[in-house]
């Protein structure tokens, strides 16, 4: 079963619509027992790194993931600020992370190589140049 891990925060319903739509079976826990059928983790977040860690701490759950992710090896994806939480800690927040993608998150610097500013966070439609082939732009126009 695909578990929507419910820490406090996060876009749960949003990815539920998603699997439900798709007829994927898919629960969501906010208790260590309803983690204990998971064959795998979906860990959302939305907002600010300390604030996130600090809503999965006194969730209780933490521990509990550890245990699934790291001794029973159960896939886990991390969206937004679920996926950074996964790392060992990031440049935007004073806490340490979960350590189990080894690494930290960068912040993006608002400095184009050409030196013009951008927006951070960028988020919408942009053509890429690509440097080599990949499978994964495979058929794709500019």
């Amino acid at each position: 079963m695909i578990t929507i891990i419910d820490y406090g925060l996060g876009n749960i319903n949003a990815i539920h619509t998603i699997y439900k739509n798709l007829n994927i079976p898919v629960t969501v826990a906010s208790n260590l027992s309803e983690l204990d059928n998971s064959e795998k983790l979906i860990l959302p977040g939305v907002g600010t790194f300390d604030f996130a860690m600090e809503k999965l701490h006194r969730s209780g759950l933490r521990d509990k993931l550890n245990n699934l992710v790291n001794e029973n090896g159960v896939p886990i994806l991390g969206v937004c600020v679920g996926m950074q939480m996964m790392m060992g800690r990031s440049e935007e927040g004073q806490m340490d992370g979960l350590g189990w993608v080894k690494g930290d998150v960068l912040h993006f610097k608002n400095i184009k190589p050409d030196g013009k500013k951008m927006d951070v966070p960028h988020m919408g439609w942009n053509n890429i140049t690509p440097k080599r082939e990949s499978p994964l732009l495979d058929g794709l126009d500019n």
